[in-house]
């Protein structure tokens, strides 16, 4: 009797390693996308955040709120837009948007600036996002 000595795998083998590897990246994508989010909601968070500091630090030294982030001397970061809706001697309020979120945004106000121009902050000093 003759074995063969051929060594392979069967078509069934290799099949049945691509369903697997089909089903682990089903899970793993939405998951990845899940992260993804977080991290834009941070940033935005963050550079509001920063951009309070920031608010305070010139507030100490002019006696007012800047509507000018270069004034502030502040930065963004990278896909951030920070805008600066209100800014007077009693208050400010910011909205932060991030281009990977579309449609989704953070707001905080200050003082007596209201939650205006879209910022979804409800209570003062803290940082509210839409989702």
């Amino acid at each position: 009797m003759r074995r063969s000595t051929n060594r392979g795998f069967t078509l069934i083998e290799l099949l049945i390693v691509v369903v697997i590897i089909g089903i682990l990246a089903a899970i793993a994508i939405p998951k990845f996308s899940s992260v993804r989010q977080k991290s834009f909601r941070s940033t935005m968070m963050s550079d509001l955040k920063n951009l309070a500091a920031n608010q305070e630090i010139y507030h100490n030294a002019n006696f007012t709120y800047s509507t000018s982030m270069t004034n502030l001397g502040a930065v963004q970061s990278e896909g951030v837009t920070v805008t600066i809706n209100a800014g007077t001697n009693t208050g400010w309020a910011a909205t932060a948007s991030h281009s990977g979120a579309p449609g989704e945004q953070c707001g905080v106000y200050h003082g007596s600036a209201a939650a205006a121009g879209g910022s979804p902050g409800a209570v003062e000093g803290v940082i509210a996002c839409t989702y």
